[in-house]
């Protein structure tokens, strides 16, 4: 057990596909008299704290299902988080609560030792760091990141990051987490779409280099006349939802991160986007979201079409711009065509037949798991932007869209996914462009300029140019759309605006929750090597996925309610929940005599549609879903209704290649 590769077999072998199978309820744990909604484990694993509407914190032992030590915080409001001060020996804990104050606590004695009353509106997030010892930070409502330091006399604490600066007096800061492998990055959630990742030493660096007046009040790290120093701020931001955030406001759909966390080796950052789903941002593979230059007309000698392979094909090509996908002037040989090996020609045609009977979510899993193992084979992405088309959950046309393009870059000459691209473009409100695409498409493929298909998408986008109303908006290129705020007290900076348009898109989004009821929910990474992705939701069960194919692969009851809490063991296949019962609940995979796990969702398609008609339903859907009523007049692809611009396609889009 101690030789070399002990760490090496852990990792990869704690958190396997067989036990995430097996994984099933083990134990509750009972102490607590309102909802819990906060879990931190202490780094050796063997300790587990929790936090609770009842203004309790309790420390238990897991492994026994032993309640070690209870005791009041001294908080008047719901606690939301409570973190171990790192090299504290597991004596110090830190909560925050809705009564906006931070409370440190020695558990030795059971007493309060710290009371920090600094923030003005309820605190939601503690974050600590290994790297930083004595120091922590806190997110709250009031839009501030505060810093503190437990070795100084002083009890105040210090801004590190005012929100209010950048975003207006209505932002709300959610949720922090420090990188583990680089303890001077910070990324914090907040009100809207956008995910910051901060450097805190930068930080620093800059408040030493200015001059403090001597009659400051408040003692910052950010003078408040002038911005964050250039480099110390990233966003992130998952690429269609600037787009749709008008649409969101008028129907009053919340977009809020409520969780953010690092992979263990702080590579990528997972985002429970509140009002939408869960999104990976890739650290080190940075890029762009997706805007375009469309190219010029060209003939096209070649017969490459749909994916498939043929010789002389020439188009324009398509590579990847700072600024997202760019459609290359010049011309392009379309790369030859792999065929797939038998394997993946069996998983591709499951994948179609399952689309042919209109069972989008099992074409998609099918064409992800393809795509995982061939992943230069464009016909397997055009295939499956088909599929997100047909289904269009919340994020698929975009997905769709993604997928579209990288087939072409990888085949210039692909049909399908030229017209679906024009199509997609449409369908996130990028009306120009989407016209531009489509006399691309003509002019390439002209015997396809007069289809049916062709017809009906070119009705629709003069009929949308046509349709004026008082609030239409050039959306061309996605610009002006992403800077544009709510309200006079929302209204953004300068430097906010650049910041924005600097953002970076997301590499995976995982789909089939629901996040629109609390704003604590939690999505973790289940594994060291970070090998699933596991989030609560709105309907009382916990989903699991793998993370690089996007699959759901296991859905199970935690709740009676509503889950908001994910904590997983640091070294064991071993998961610690907790919503709105006042119970903590731990999993593990069971035994393989064990009977039927009777918290196993079955139909984890059926779960993930009715979520996804939840997040699109208003207050009264909602209310009547909580009461078992059927919605009807929603359809199974999804929230959007039927899918009428494809009912004349002819041979475009119609089937996947």
């Amino acid at each position: 057990l101690q030789e070399r590769g002990v760490l090496g077999f852990e990792r990869h072998y704690h958190v396997t596909d067989p036990f995430i199978r097996r994984l099933g309820l083990e134990a509750e744990l009972q102490g607590h008299s309102g909802c819990v909604n906060c879990l931190e484990w202490n780094e050796k694993g063997d300790l587990l704290a929790s936090g609770s509407d009842d203004q309790h914190t309790i420390v238990w032992d897991p492994l026994h299902h032993k309640k070690l030590l209870s005791m009041h915080t001294g908080h008047t409001a719901n606690i939301f988080s409570v973190k171990f001060l790192p090299h504290s020996g597991d004596r110090i804990l830190i909560t925050g609560a809705a009564d906006s104050k931070v409370h440190v606590h020695d558990l030795t004695v059971k007493e309060t030792v710290h009371m920090f009353g600094d923030h003005t509106n309820r605190v939601k997030r503690i974050a600590t760091a290994p790297m930083w010892p004595n120091t922590f930070w806190s997110a709250a409502e009031d839009g501030l990141i505060r810093q503190y330091d437990l070795r100084e006399n002083s009890k105040r604490s210090e801004v590190l990051i005012d929100l209010t600066e950048y975003c207006g007096q209505l932002v709300e800061a959610k949720c922090l987490t420090v990188n583990p492998q680089d303890n001077n990055y910070l990324a914090v959630g907040a009100s809207g779409p956008f995910v910051r990742l901060y450097d805190i030493r930068m930080i620093h660096n800059h408040r030493k280099s200015m001059k403090q007046s001597p009659s400051a009040g408040v003692h910052t790290f950010c003078d408040r006349q002038k911005p964050l120093p250039d480099g110390a701020a990233q966003y992130y931001v998952a690429g269609h939802l600037p787009v749709k955030l008008p649409d969101y406001n008028n129907r009053l759909r919340v977009l809020v991160a409520t969780y953010v966390t690092f992979s263990p080796d702080g590579t990528e950052l997972l985002v429970n986007m509140g009002g939408e789903q869960v999104y990976l941002f890739d650290l080190t593979y940075k890029q762009r979201p997706y805007t375009f230059l469309l190219p010029k007309k060209c003939h096209t000698s070649g017969e490459v079409q749909n994916g498939k392979t043929s010789t002389n094909g020439v188009s324009n090509g398509i590579h990847l711009h700072s600024n997202g996908f760019r459609l290359a002037e010049g011309r392009a040989h379309a790369s030859p065509q792999v065929e797939l090996p038998p394997y993946l020609e069996r998983i591709k045609q499951q994948a179609n037949e399952a689309f042919a009977c209109q069972l989008w979510t099992q074409a998609i899993q099918l064409y992800s798991k393809a795509v995982q193992k061939a992943p230069n084979n464009a016909m397997l992405y055009g295939n499956r932007a088909a599929a997100y088309m047909k289904r269009k959950w919340d994020g698929d046309h975009y997905d769709a869209l993604r997928d579209c393009l990288k087939a072409i870059s990888l085949n210039p000459c692909h049909l399908k996914a030229h017209f679906r691209l024009a199509r997609c473009l449409f369908e996130l409100k990028y009306v120009a462009e989407a016209l531009e695409c489509l006399d691309d498409f003509k002019g390439k493929f002209p015997e396809q300029a007069h289809s049916s298909a062709c017809d009906a998408l070119d009705r629709d986008i003069n009929a949308a140019l046509f349709s004026k109303s008082d609030n239409a908006e050039d959306k061309k290129g996605g610009g002006p759309i992403r800077l544009r705020a709510t309200g006079r007290k929302d209204s953004i900076s300068e430097d906010e605006m650049v910041l924005r348009e600097r953002s970076y898109d997301y590499k995976f989004r995982y789909c089939g929750h629901c996040n629109t009821t609390t704003d604590i929910k939690e999505a973790n990474f289940f594994g060291s090597n970070a090998q699933y992705i596991v989030s609560g939701s709105d309907d009382g069960s916990f989903f699991i996925w793998e993370k690089e194919t996007t699959n759901l692969v296991r859905v199970l009851q935690g709740d009676e309610s509503i889950v908001n809490c994910l904590q997983p063991h640091p070294s064991y296949c071993f998961l610690a929940t907790s919503g709105i019962d006042p119970v903590v609940r731990l999993w593990n995979p069971r035994p393989e005599s064990e009977t039927l796990n009777g918290r196993v969702v079955v139909d984890m398609e059926g779960a993930s549609q009715a979520n996804q008609r939840r997040m699109n339903a208003d207050p009264l859907e909602v209310m009547l879903l909580n009461m078992g009523y059927r919605i009807t007049g929603l359809t199974s692809a999804g929230a959007a209704g039927s899918d009428d611009e494809d009912s004349s396609e002819g041979q475009v889009q119609c089937r996947p290649s």
